[in-house]
């Protein structure tokens, strides 16, 4: 018995890296398992939006063909934040409070810091492949677009990865934040706003004949991604100052990678 105990504590602890991939490798097994109802989630929202926006109204007359250059970086812009943080929020909110499978995770060998990371991580990694698998889909449904640059391939994917950054970490604020009865309130109080006016139907430039809503509109970080995305696709077209976009998202990631940090503990240690 007691050589048993013995060697059971001399075990080598395994490195913070090796679990931190055990973990990440974990997450895309079940996402594969439930790569259906993924895509589904994720990409059905923006597609109908292409096929409304960019194929139904331009083709009637009601829109010219100009308009699919404001629409398709708008399209890019919510598949990765529907993405990303349904695959960071939604796991936290069922294992902190249904399933309570959050236990595993807290049992791992490593420190807190580094199951949020990965989590985060996580999120990045769907997000990102969830905008690049709809951009092309999106453009070959719209047809051809005035101004499409997407030559620019170093700023499409800085600004796709620093948005899924974005909304992977505001996934892990809320996620950890909000009750699990109050998980609706996720979808019906802050998605809808943040879409309609995350400036993915018209460019920021447009909001110039009302000031007012321009700039209240600063507070959603959509509008940096949308905006910074349309200046790596369609750079010809109105948009925000690129360099603007980029601080922004920068800044906004820093700060709710902190708050979700911190949330993560409060929430593990309760």
């Amino acid at each position: 018995m007691s050589s048993s105990t013995a060697i059971a504590f001399d075990r080598p602890t395994p490195p913070a890296l090796a679990v931190f991939g055990a973990m990440l490798r974990r997450d895309f097994t079940v996402a594969r398992r439930n790569i259906v109802s993924v895509l589904i989630s994720t990409a059905l929202q923006p597609l109908m939006l292409t096929i409304v926006f960019g194929v139904l109204l331009p083709s009637m007359g009601f829109v010219g063909d100009a308009y699919k250059a404001a629409l398709l970086p708008g399209v890019v812009a919510v598949t990765l934040m529907l993405s990303s943080i349904q695959a960071v929020a939604l796991p936290m909110v069922m294992e902190f409070g249904f399933t309570n499978q959050i236990e595993d995770r807290l049992l791992a060998p490593v420190g807190m810091s580094i199951l949020v990371s990965e989590k985060i991580l996580y999120g990045v990694l769907q997000g990102t492949f969830s905008a690049l698998l709809v951009l092309p889909i999106a453009r070959l449904t719209m047809g051809p677009i005035p101004g499409l640059a997407l030559g620019n391939l170093g700023p499409i994917i800085l600004f796709t990865v620093l948005g899924a950054t974005v909304f992977s970490t505001m996934g892990m604020v809320l996620g950890t934040a909000i009750p699990p009865q109050q998980v609706n309130l996720l979808f019906s109080a802050l998605l809808t706003p943040l879409i309609s006016f995350g400036c993915t139907y018209y460019p920021w430039a447009g909001l110039a004949r009302i000031p007012a809503l321009q700039i209240a509109v600063l507070v959603n970080p959509l509008v940096y991604v949308a905006e910074g995305l349309r200046g790596a696709l369609t750079p010809q077209f109105p948009h925000m100052p690129v360099v603007y976009s980029l601080a922004a998202l920068i800044v906004i990631s820093v700060v709710q990678w902190w708050v979700g940090q911190r949330t993560f503990e409060r929430r593990a240690i309760r």
